[in-house]
């Protein structure tokens, strides 16, 4: 056999692949009325915001130490809460735990309500209701820590062992006595782990919560985007970027620790 024969040479089909990917692009340009002229006319710019960008203010760090504290502080109490209220409504929301589809899919369906409300909406309401501040923020991540984490735990609760179940149903055992003894145990590393993961999300989503005014760091950011003072939003991001790296490698290295 030669080595020609052995080769397959697909270029037609990677040509109309690329010629797929083009159409879609001109026709999404099409239809959202975009220019690239205009794109690359704004060259100009771009160029002017780089040079602005790149030269940051590193004097402006001691003013946002606080801030970047009090989003912190806004992660760790707006995703204990979530958590602490995601913990027994995700129990709720399995047939293994009530053995009532009725219930479960009421608290499931509950539960995709607060999953498919945007963050920035979700906090643009709560600034509404509550005014603007770091409440409102703490109430936005427990609300978005509730809607994602409750998910993770009911799907963890499906798949336990049942063996422990049984055994504390042959023994008369009620439905929460169950829930404590035979289903928590098997499932507190992976709660714990839930934990974290929620704590890292809720970080990066809480500095851009400023925008809609519900407090932290993320204020900071908006206003001096406002004013065109690019050489602090440099370093704003830069604090950002240092802090949210060091929260991922601090998660990261719990869970490894619980899996």
């Amino acid at each position: 056999m030669k080595i020609s024969e052995t080769l397959h040479f697909d270029w037609y089909k990677n040509l109309f692949v690329v010629l797929v990917l083009v159409a879609c692009v001109v026709a999404s340009a099409t239809v959202t009325d975009a220019d690239f002229a205009e794109v690359i006319q704004g060259g100009p710019q771009v160029t002017a915001f780089l040079e602005r960008f790149m030269q940051p203010d590193f004097s402006y760090i001691p003013t946002l130490i606080d801030p970047m504290i009090r989003t912190i502080k806004m992660s760790v109490l707006g995703t204990v809460i979530g958590f602490a209220v995601a913990v027994p409504l995700a129990f709720l929301a399995t047939t293994v735990v009530t053995h009532n589809q009725v219930v479960t899919a009421i608290f499931r369906f509950i539960l995709d309500v607060v999953r498919t409300i945007p963050n920035l909406l979700l906090a643009a309401l709560t600034v509404a209701i509550v005014g603007i501040g770091e409440f409102s923020g703490v109430i936005t991540i427990a609300v978005f820590t509730l809607g994602v984490v409750s998910q993770l735990i009911f799907e963890t609760i499906e798949t336990v062992d049942e063996g422990p179940i049984e055994s504390a149903e042959a023994v008369g055992a009620t439905r929460v006595q169950i829930a404590f003894w035979s289903i928590a145990p098997q499932v507190m590393s992976q709660l714990a782990s839930y934990l974290f993961y929620a704590f890292e999300i809720n970080v990066r989503a809480s500095t851009v919560l400023g925008y809609v005014g519900a407090g932290g760091i993320g204020v900071i950011l908006n206003s001096s985007l406002g004013l065109l003072r690019y050489d602090r939003v440099s370093v704003i991001i830069l604090m950002i970027f240092v802090v949210v790296a060091v929260v991922d490698f601090l998660s990261e290295a719990v869970r490894r620790r619980l899996a």
